[in-house]
């Protein structure tokens, strides 16, 4: 009986997503949800590794960084920033308002981690 339950909410759930995207709204347009970049530090490498991500001017972006030792992100921002974080996982919130491609890199490996295309 419970399964029933948990399905009949899945479809439901369905059924309102589906409504909301046929009205023409689409759910990944909206800028109020933070863009999750997931980085990891491990054994002296780092992922992702240059990649590009799309978000729009002014959106939430989380960079949520997982280390096994402590470091620093550097931001190609028009105002640049710097985050130090220790090993363990620490979520660094940021906006960028200005359209245009920001880097964010690690100095210590002297790589470009993520690139942040913001239009």
């Amino acid at each position: 009986m419970q399964r029933m339950r948990i399905v009949g909410a899945l479809v439901a759930g369905a059924t309102v997503l589906a409504g909301a995207t046929a009205c023409g709204e689409d759910p990944k347009a909206s800028t109020d949800e933070p863009v999750v970049v997931e980085i990891t530090f491990a054994d002296g490498t780092v992922e992702p590794n240059g990649e590009r991500v799309d978000v729009a001017a002014g959106q939430p972006i989380d960079l949520v960084v997982t280390a096994d030792e402590p470091g620093s992100l550097h931001i190609h921002s028009e105002s640049e920033q710097e985050f130090a974080f220790e090993a363990g996982t620490e979520t660094f919130p940021i906006r960028i308002d200005r359209p245009g491609v920001v880097e964010v890199e690690s100095h210590e490996l002297d790589q470009v981690i993520v690139q942040l295309e913001v239009r």
